[in-house]
């Protein structure tokens, strides 16, 4: 008997495939949407290394601009209105402000260096909006994945025990194909939470880090033109 058994075990197929297609409607949809939460994780995690990567980039070859002794102006003129980095953006801000504020006679609009921080402010938080728009939809995989992975899984177990008590029968053949399809949702569940936590909290400081160069830049390009305000 219990040779007939392990033959009929092993009879069965256990790959991905054979428990997803043997699992009940209700399990496939659920294993169907961690797959699809997945792929999507992983799509916003391949995104962001490289807009991340492209912004540390960017910004390096600013600054190397930026501190290179050339007038601000000329540099704002090759740079244009609307440049392309993000850390050219922010100066772009700071710079149409302060043009803006100069009258035609020469003189400055009074208030000026606080309408030009107001412009780089809002500039920088366009950017951090940029950087961190994604970063919500992995913070939902990773907390919610392994629930939804759990319902597939109690489901699943559920439909086991029922054809277990339909059969009477608790043989390795009938427990083994149920509990497994169960256990895959699970599985499931885990693979596609995983990355996304770890790569939420990665990015999440890798933006926190970026902004704050931003603001850094602002506060250091804003002291230079408070000191050209006072002479």
């Amino acid at each position: 008997m219990e040779a007939g058994t392990l033959a009929l075990a092993s009879e069965i197929d256990f790959s991905f495939w054979g428990l997803f297609m043997r699992a009940t409607l209700t399990v496939k949809l659920v294993m169907m949407l961690l797959m699809v939460a997945s792929v999507w994780a992983w799509a916003i995690i391949i995104e962001k290394f490289i807009s991340y990567r492209k912004a540390r980039r960017e910004a390096t070859r600013f600054d190397r601009a930026f501190w290179s002794g050339e007038p601000l102006d000329e540099l704002f003129e090759q740079l244009g209105p609307e440049p392309k980095g993000r850390s050219e953006r922010v100066f772009a801000a700071g710079m149409m402000e302060w043009r803006r504020s100069h009258r035609e006679d020469g003189g400055l609009i009074a208030n000026a260096q606080s309408r030009i921080d107001r412009s780089m402010d809002v500039a920088i938080q366009k950017e951090a909006d940029v950087l961190q728009r994604g970063l919500p939809v992995l913070a939902t995989v990773g907390s919610t994945a392994p629930f939804i992975g759990l319902f597939g899984t109690v489901f699943g177990i559920m439909n086991a025990f029922i054809e277990i008590a339909a059969q009477q029968n608790t043989s390795l053949v009938v427990v083994a194909p149920g509990i497994a399809e169960a256990l895959l949702a699970t599985g499931l569940g885990l693979l596609a939470a995983i990355p996304a936590v770890i790569f939420y909290n990665k990015f999440s400081a890798d933006a926190d880090r970026i902004v704050g160069n931003y603001e850094a830049f602002a506060d250091e390009f804003a002291t230079i033109l408070s000191r050209q305000l006072d002479s």
